[in-house]
């Protein structure tokens, strides 16, 4: 079987996470821990389970707040087009989302995201230019504001994301190196543009493949 592990360190909140992910058959298992859970000792804190097919089902559970999350996915077609949906459910605050994506071509695809009872509604499109530089503008319906982000792949396996967000005029820096079979790393930065007393966030995510 193959698995992964996934670790990720928050330096703003001293804290990391670790996601190990095996796959057995059709599914993927997945069980995920932060500090929380081995700090004074193992418990139940920051542990979360969950059995995923992809492209079909992920259905996540929260043990120290006895939560479950259901996620289905589907694909048909309008116009010869596929188009992507997913439904999101949330038990324990009763939230559901709608987030649907309709793929004209290799280069251009439109998403809308909507949560039921909320009245807003997320529009992104995102254009691909010649394979290797992502334009995504995203508008917020609710908020009626833009966000925008502009990713590039550099050096064969490399991807820079710049992202900006207007209502909080927050820029986010992202720099992913892809490690092939053996996994990646990510480094991403963000800073508010608004409030110069506030430092910048950094995380650090490293994802690790590998035989069991």
């Amino acid at each position: 079987m193959k698995a992964t592990l996934k670790t990720k360190y928050d330096a703003d909140k001293s804290g990391a996470a670790s996601t190990l992910a095996v796959n057995a058959g059709d599914v993927k298992l997945r069980a995920s821990i932060t500090d929380a859970t081995i700090i004074n000792g193992p418990s139940l804190n920051g542990l979360a389970l969950s059995v995923e097919k992809p492209g079909f089902f992920i259905v996540d559970y929260n043990v120290p707040k006895k939560d479950l999350r259901f996620q289905f996915m589907n694909t048909v077609k309008v116009a010869e087009k596929p188009l992507n949906l997913t439904y999101i459910h949330s038990w324990a605050d009763s939230r559901t989302i709608l987030d649907g994506t309709l793929v004209f071509d290799s280069a251009n695809k439109v998403s809308a995201n909507h949560a039921l009872g909320s009245g807003n509604c997320k529009l992104k499109y995102t254009y691909v230019h010649e394979g290797a530089t992502t334009f995504e503008p995203s508008y917020d319906v609710a908020k009626n504001s833009w966000d925008f982000a502009v990713s590039r792949k550099v050096y064969g396996d490399d991807v820079f994301k710049a992202t900006y967000q207007t209502t909080s005029k927050v820029l986010g820096l992202e720099w992913t190196r892809n490690l092939k079979s053996s996994g990646n790393f990510k480094v991403v930065a963000s800073v508010n543009m608004a409030d110069e007393s506030k430092r910048p966030k950094v995380t650090a995510e490293s994802t690790w493949n590998f035989e069991v």
